[in-house]
C-alpha cells in the first residue's frame, strides 16, 4: 500500500472546467494532475485537480489565468 500524502484538491462544477484546467496546466507547466474526485468531497463534477499543497497559489493563479471556475479547494490526505 502506498503512503497517504497531503494533497491540494481543486473541485469543479463541470467536467468541461476540469478538462480546461488540465489543458491549461499542462500548457503552462503548473504542477498536478487530474484525478477522480475523492469520496470526502461532494461536487458537481467527478474530476478534480490534485497538486502539492504548497502549490496552492500557483494552481489558483492558473485557474484565474485560464478563466476556469472552480467549485472549491481542499487539503486532504490521500
Amino acid at each position: 500500500m502506498r503512503p497517504r500524502l497531503l494533497r491540494l484538491i481543486v473541485s469543479f462544477h463541470t467536467t468541461t472546467a476540469a478538462m480546461a484546467m488540465e489543458r491549461y496546466c499542462l500548457e503552462n507547466a503548473v504542477p498536478g494532475r487530474l484525478i477522480p474526485i475523492p469520496r470526502e468531497i461532494t461536487a458537481g463534477c467527478g474530476m478534480a485537480w490534485s497538486a502539492p499543497p504548497e502549490e496552492k497559489d500557483t494552481v489558483l493563479r492558473a485557474a484565474e489565468g485560464g478563466e476556469i471556475e472552480i467549485a472549491g479547494t481542499y487539503v486532504l490526505e490521500i
